[in-house]
């Protein structure tokens, strides 16, 4: 019989040997059945099975070596017996771990996404925030034509502040998204590195006035006395040598302004096209007295108040505006809004409304989910909210802050 020790080393090799085809099978089992179905195999079983797959590999070796299995040598098969089943039953447990831990839905886009250096990260709130600025010169999109430097240098001063929890491709989807609105650009293009800092190709706004007519309507400029406040937006009534005709306001120049420019000659309304202004739509509301506003107006509108030799306006009222009236009563009660944007891993993602309760949970409601780029008003409880969405909620405060810190 073998020394002690040299027993001992005969049995760990024996069970190292004969146990690893038992700890991939229950390492299998153990991912398999969480990761498909959510169950836990039970670790008796696992183990019983492992034994026996093990109990088969030494009886495979036995026929090649019955020495191995001798009567004289129950010490390194009790060793290899006990590596067998703690291999077996460790396996099984990462199986396990790892069917619960790995994300059920896989796609190319999260696995080669990019994501943020920690480096610039900012923590505000004990949240994360990064500070998005442009670097270099903004760039021309090929086909358009080039942008005006004025432009090009106000969007290369621009900033832009975001969770730091979202991938660059979202964060590159919003900063176009604010240059869109912001500057009424037609195209733009943004790539941003691990840093931050974004890399913008863009091209101007198409048009100019053209884009706030409506098909059919025309604009004209006329001069008559304005009220003081009267500015693009506002529905007017022009009294044109007698004759009421009703129209909108594009903008106002106030009379020195309008002195100062070149005069032009009266436009041919005999085609159907629109036809250029010359004013130039500078003031954002009328200082009160003699001014030119161009007006937006049907095209037999257009004619006769170009026509007309005195034309005076009024402004017309709008009446109540409704959902700033719901506003009002909202903050009269002390509910207040905010936006917030659901981040990975929490309780609502991947989730639906109707099954999150959010109301019931957190006290407030949810008035607008945007999800998938586009916005839902009035989600039903069937809406789906995912890590990334935006969430526009009212509630009081205390509300508004405990579902930010749980969400958000």
């Amino acid at each position: 019989m073998a020394s002690l020790p040299v027993e001992i080393l005969y049995g760990l090799y024996l069970g190292i040997l004969t146990g690893l085809v038992p700890a991939l099978i229950a390492w299998l089992l153990g991912f398999g059945f969480k990761y498909f179905t959510g169950i836990t195999v039970p670790g008796l079983g696992v183990v019983a099975l492992g034994v026996a797959i093990a109990g088969l590999n030494g009886g495979l070796l036995a026929l090649a070596d019955p020495s191995l299995t001798g009567s004289t040598n129950q010490l390194r098969l009790t060793i290899a017996l006990l590596v067998v089943l703690m291999g077996t039953l460790y396996a099984h447990g990462q199986g396990d771990k790892m069917g619960a831990s790995l994300p059920k839905r896989l796609s190319l886009r999260e696995l080669t996404k990019r994501t943020l250096s920690a480096d610039v990260v900012e923590l505000v709130g004990g949240r994360g925030q990064v500070r998005i600025s442009v670097v270099g010169d903004v760039g021309d999109l090929e086909g358009y034509p080039p942008l005006p430097a004025a432009l090009r240098e106000t969007i290369r001063e621009e900033t832009w502040t975001f969770p730091a929890d979202l991938p660059l491709p979202e964060l590159e989807s919003r900063v176009e998204a604010a240059l869109r609105t912001d500057y009424d650009l037609v195209e733009v293009s943004v790539t941003l590195d691990e840093r931050g800092r974004a890399s913008v190709v863009a091209a101007p706004p198409s048009s100019g006035l053209s884009k706030h007519l409506d098909p059919g309507e025309r604009a004209v400029s006329v001069e008559a006395l304005v009220p003081i406040g009267a500015a693009r937006g506002d529905e007017v009534i022009a009294w044109a040598d007698g004759e009421r005709y009703e129209a909108t306001v594009l903008g106002v120049v106030d009379e020195a302004d309008a002195a100062e420019a070149e005069p032009t000659p009266e436009p041919d309304l005999s085609e159907d096209k629109a036809q250029p202004v010359a004013a130039e739509l500078t003031a954002p509301a009328a200082a009160g007295g003699r001014a030119r506003l161009t007006l937006a107006a049907s095209r037999a509108t257009a004619r006769s108040l170009l026509a007309a030799d005195d034309v005076r306006v009024a402004v017309r009222s709008r009446g109540s505006r409704r959902e700033f009236e719901l506003v009002g009563l909202l903050r009269r009660t002390g509910k207040r809004f905010r936006r917030v944007t659901v981040r990975e891993g929490t309780d609502i993602a991947g989730t639906t409304l109707g099954e999150t309760a959010v109301r019931d949970a957190y006290g407030v409601a949810v008035l607008a989910v945007r999800h998938g780029g586009s916005w839902v008003i009035a989600p039903r409880g069937s809406q789906a909210v995912d890590a990334g969405d935006d969430l526009l909620v009212v509630g009081s405060k205390n509300d508004l802050d405990a579902f930010a810190g749980v969400v958000a």
